[in-house]
């Protein structure tokens, strides 16, 4: 009997430890089940993976026939390949030598020439078609580059560009005449802020207002300030979502340091919701509204274009009700709402994504077009979040600060931007947007259909993607041939093309024309050929054995 006591002593405490363990391991395991089942929403798993990927390319006759094609369709693309890159080569002779003398010492160009194709095409493509990174002059919806050829600008200034290129001219020239006055002299407020702040506290309906100098500060700001008030640790961003290339909101592959304090999980998911729910420790829920375009996956860019699988989801009925039900919990739950509306601010609607959603943010972050084309980010936020410091607690502050925030020339130029914005007149241009952009995106899918070519385009309205219905390793071609028909892209390629709402129609079926062409062109060339029951599933498993041969020299 006395042997006994030690065990059954032994035995209560295992029970206690396992009782106070359990729930634990069951908010883990909620947490693991509220994470997109994919690599998108597991950044460990996805920076491990990125490790194991081995370095290869294609020789000349691999390259032209990666997806088992026969000779002569191999042959029929190697001499559209090489009379593209004759384009090329005749076309863009300033250009392209001003970008390979320039590369060499831009770390940032060396990157993007890289990374416009999979890798295992990269050199072949750089050698041959390589692009201009140079352009000298912009007009209504065009570009011009160095070469004098002219290009409908489809690049949007990744999101900067939503009311046109001469409309920014104008707002820059403008701020920069009222500005002249002081010039920059940094520290004290040029008068205009006064105006500045009341239009944006008007546009969020937020008390406060706080300036930086783009939107990947802003955002930074709004999540220390979330942190601070809140007395938690954790943030919640979705997956696939971008929120500027800081440590805590990329925790995956680009990101040297893995986060420990951010929770990536799936959108428009119940099981993030239950989360949300039950944690004690998260802060902040980040939302960045242009995932209504592509829930749950990564920016679309044709360096990852290595099969059809890309696709675009928009439903604005879902995704609204979406966020009206973050919103409940968040209120709930007293986990601060963010509106991350960098990229998508003023394009959607003159109130931003929350007009436009109809649903209201704690905090929003805006950035981009909000300065007329000069660089700016801004935190609009409740009174009681934007407080940095406590008052019975004086060395308890929250410390942002920065040289070029509140910058003179960003100031006037700002309000060039937001008169404009608060014009009934201007406000116009929002009438009936979604049906506009709505209907070109179907009128291109309609002529693609009936012209049997397997590129569809989808959007959320001005913003675009293009996507492929039939299974290929050679889709990320088509950004060649568009570029060739004289549409300027940005170095994603087709991932995102980005429209001002300055587009006519004739402009526009100028664009499709275009568009068009370009994907005769392709198909004629041959790239679009493949074996009968290819799919997309295969592709990938031909590549993980590309994979496996090299890693293992075989």
């Amino acid at each position: 009997m006395e042997t006994s006591l030690p065990i059954l002593s032994l035995s209560a405490a295992a029970l206690a430890g396992a009782a106070a363990a359990f729930p634990k391991v069951k908010a883990r395991l909620a947490l693991s089940r509220a994470k997109h089942r994919s690599l998108t929403g597991h950044s460990k798993m996805s920076k491990m993976v990125a490790r194991l990927v081995p370095h290869y390319e294609f020789d000349i006759d691999a390259f032209f026939r990666s997806d088992g094609a026969p000779a002569e369709v191999a042959m029929q693309r190697q001499d559209g390949f090489f009379r593209l890159a004759g384009v090329y080569q005749d076309r863009y002779p300033k250009g392209r030598a001003l970008t390979a003398e320039v590369t060499e010492r831009i770390s940032d160009l060396q990157f993007t020439e890289t990374y416009r194709v999979p890798f295992q095409y990269s050199r072949l493509v750089r050698e041959h078609l390589s692009t201009s990174a140079f352009v000298q002059a912009s007009s209504g919806v065009t570009v011009t580059d160095l070469d004098g050829n002219q290009f409908y600008d489809l690049t949007g200034s990744y999101g900067v560009n939503i009311f046109g290129n001469d409309f920014y001219k104008e707002c820059i020239t403008g701020g920069e005449k009222r500005a002249h006055a002081l010039g920059p002299v940094l520290g004290p407020y040029h008068p205009i802020i006064a105006d500045n702040v009341k239009r944006l506290c008007e546009i969020s309906g937020l008390d406060e207002v706080s300036f930086h100098m783009s939107g990947t500060e802003a955002v930074m700001q709004a999540v220390r300030l979330a942190r601070y008030h809140t007395k938690r640790t954790h943030l919640v961003r979705f997956a696939g979502s971008y929120h500027g290339w800081w440590g805590e909101v990329q925790p995956g592959v680009g990101n040297p340091v893995s986060p420990h304090e951010t929770f990536t999980l799936a959108d428009m998911s119940e099981k993030t919701l239950h989360v949300l729910r039950t944690r004690k420790d998260i802060a902040c829920v980040l939302v960045n509204p242009l995932q209504a375009l592509h829930p749950n996956a990564n920016a679309p860019g044709d360096s990852a274009l290595v099969d059809s699988s890309r696709s675009s989801k928009y439903d604005r009925a879902a995704y609204t009700e979406w966020l009206k039900q973050l919103r409940e919990v968040c209120t709930e739950r007293g986990i601060v709402l963010i509106f991350d509306e960098v990229f998508v601010g003023f394009r959607l609607a003159a109130g931003g994504a929350q007009e436009y959603f109809g649903v209201k943010a704690d905090m929003a972050t805006y950035g981009k077009s909000l300065a007329g084309g000069l660089p700016v980010g801004v935190v609009c936020g409740r009174k009681d979040l934007m407080r940095r410091f406590r008052d019975d607690r004086p060395a308890d502050i929250c410390f942002a600060r920065g040289t070029f925030n509140s910058h003179p020339y960003v100031m006037t130029a700002m309000d060039e931007f937001l008169s404009r914005l608060a014009s009934p007149n201007f406000r116009s241009i929002y009438n009936g947007l979604d049906e506009t952009w709505n209907g070109r995106a179907k009128a291109l899918n309609d002529r693609l259909t009936a012209q049997g070519l397997p590129v569809r385009v989808g959007n959320i309205s001005s913003i675009w993607t293009v996507h492929y219905t039939e299974p290929s390793r050679y889709n990320w071609m088509l950004q060649y041939y568009l570029r060739a028909e004289g549409l300027a892209l940005s170095w994603v390629g087709t991932g995102r093309l980005i429209f001002s709402l300055n587009y006519t129609d004739a402009d526009f079926s100028e664009v499709a024309d275009r568009f068009i062409a370009a994907a005769e062109k392709m198909k004629r060339d041959g790239w679009w050929w493949h074996k009968e029951g290819l799919t997309n599933k295969n592709i990938k498993r031909q590549i993980l054995k590309e994979m496996v041969a090299v890693k293992f020299g075989r």
